[in-house]
């Protein structure tokens, strides 16, 4: 299996994870889920494998979240996932998959932990924030 992230080229998050995953050495499968959308199946799927909620998944800024009402707690499951379906950017970015597991990489060093090897360092985050340091090792 290779690692495939659900990715979102506009959110810097998910920019700092496709380029340490790239980084690492591997290849991955992207798909940019604003272009595809989602299905039910699917979602339900991710966020069963990266223990999560459509609530823990719910991306509450720069998404339509708030204009929606879907921020109010009353909001159950089922209508966040029919939000999520009509409006893919409600879903947080991004989610990896990889031999290793299934995880919402927000911040984006979380991916380190679904990598078969870290990425030759010194590298840093978009934000110029250290990630790995000179000698290869993880800087938390």
């Amino acid at each position: 299996m290779s690692v495939v992230i659900y990715h979102n080229p506009d959110c810097g998050t998910s920019r700092n994870v496709l380029a340490i995953i790239k980084a690492s050495g591997e290849a991955p499968v992207i798909i940019e889920y604003l272009k595809t959308g989602w299905t039910r199946p699917q979602l339900l799927g991710l966020f069963a494998a990266a223990d999560l909620t459509p609530r823990t998944a719910l991306r509450t800024t720069k998404s339509p979240a708030d204009e929606l009402g879907l921020l109010d707690p009353s909001v159950n499951d089922e209508a966040l996932l029919d939000a999520m379906l009509e409006h893919p950017v409600l879903v947080n970015c991004p989610i990896v998959c990889s031999p290793k597991g299934v995880r919402l990489c927000h911040p984006s060093e979380a991916v380190l932990d679904l990598l078969q090897s870290l990425p030759p360092g010194p590298m840093e985050k978009e934000d110029g924030s250290p990630l790995i340091d000179a000698e290869g090792n993880r800087v938390d």
